[in-house]
């Protein structure tokens, strides 16, 4: 195979960027469009100026007629994944799902035994994975260049877009989760997290014990790791002020991963103290904006998904395994949110 043939279902907020990458794909031709909402296949094909050999449907079945298709991109609620992903790889399809790959770990094992099965490539859309930013930062953590690790923190606050579909911690948690645990090279082993709901107390998560909990609006995470390593999340969509920090210390300094620099998003900040008598000194101080590569992180997922596909190759860095591994790290975090807090262990991330 040296060409795909791709159906793209759901062209909402993100499934719209998906499309635009794999229309700009010189291995990839992306021969149907999916999506429930008739107005919004209107848009993209305006929009992209799509050909009119393009299926425009909002019947997903509608896909199963179309000569050839190798794979399909999936940017649906969280809720429809399982079903739709099952489907896709039972049809023969390579498939790239959106975060979360389902709400239930067992149903990700279950499409990754799948996908194993069938000899299919089973990849999630974790952006931040491929960000210049995250990986470069990665090389600096494993490289002992903070010293001793001790901490780490991350904050992720918006002002919307609200979700009916998932809490704040499903839709924002994962993308920190799978930076601390790329940066480490460890899977957390206990979790906590506590909430706060405002907005929709009536409301709760499909497929998920979250029955009177309402969506919680405002999360604190607490991760700690096998060594002790701990790292704390703060997650809110009601915040006007929008911060995407995520912060390593170590007794020789920090590493800042902040998306709002406006200078450089990768900073090094070096700091330690001399301790004189009773006193502790600052000492050693420093600080360095890194350089990082140019490039979309999303044009990247794409792409490796596309030579995944072409080379039988599955992404180490965020298959469908990984997203199973952040998927029960989330559901235990859920776990403890409804019990107020309580410290759940991971068994068997």
């Amino acid at each position: 195979m040296t060409h795909i043939k791709l159906a793209i279902i759901g062209v909402g907020r993100w499934g719209v960027h998906l499309l635009r990458n794999f229309l700009a794909h010189p291995q990839v031709s992306v021969v149907a469009v999916v999506d429930n909402h008739p107005a919004r296949l209107t848009a993209v094909q305006q929009q992209f100026e799509l050909d009119e050999n393009v299926l425009l449907t909002t019947d997903w079945q509608a896909i199963k007629q179309v000569p050839g298709v190798n794979a399909v991109a999936i940017a649906t609620p969280a809720t429809t994944h399982y079903a739709l992903i099952k489907d896709a790889l039972q049809q023969g399809y390579h498939v790239l799902a959106e975060k979360p790959l389902t709400l239930n770990s067992e149903e990700c094992r279950e499409l990754c035994q799948l996908a194993d099965y069938q000899q299919l490539i089973l990849m999630v859309d974790h952006t931040y994975l491929f960000h210049p930013a995250v990986e470069r930062g990665q090389t600096v953590v494993q490289s002992g260049q903070l010293g001793a690790l001790r901490y780490g923190y991350a904050t992720r606050t918006h002002l919307g877009p609200v979700r009916q579909d998932v809490d704040a911690l499903w839709d924002l948690a994962i993308h920190d989760i799978a930076i601390f645990n790329t940066w480490l090279g460890e899977l957390p082993v206990k979790v906590q997290a506590t909430g706060t709901v405002w907005l929709q107390e009536n409301r709760s998560i499909e497929g998920t014990a979250t029955e009177n909990q309402g969506l919680a609006d405002l999360v604190w995470v607490k991760l700690t790791y096998p060594d002790q390593f701990q790292a704390y999340i703060h997650l809110c969509w009601l915040n006007p002020d929008k911060q995407r920090r995520l912060g390593i210390v170590g007794s020789k300094g920090s590493l800042i991963f902040d998306e709002m620099s406006p200078a450089s998003p990768l900073t090094l900040i070096y700091g330690e103290f001399s301790q004189q008598e009773n006193f502790f000194i600052p000492v050693n101080q420093s600080q360095e904006a890194l350089d990082i590569e140019k490039g979309e992180p999303l044009q990247k997922v794409c792409d490796r998904f596309v030579v995944s596909i072409l080379q039988n190759t599955p992404s180490l860095v965020s298959s469908g395994w990984v997203g199973r591994e952040l998927v029960e790290i989330l559901s235990a975090l859920t776990t403890s949110l409804q019990q107020g807090g309580k410290s759940i262990t991971i068994t068997n991330p």
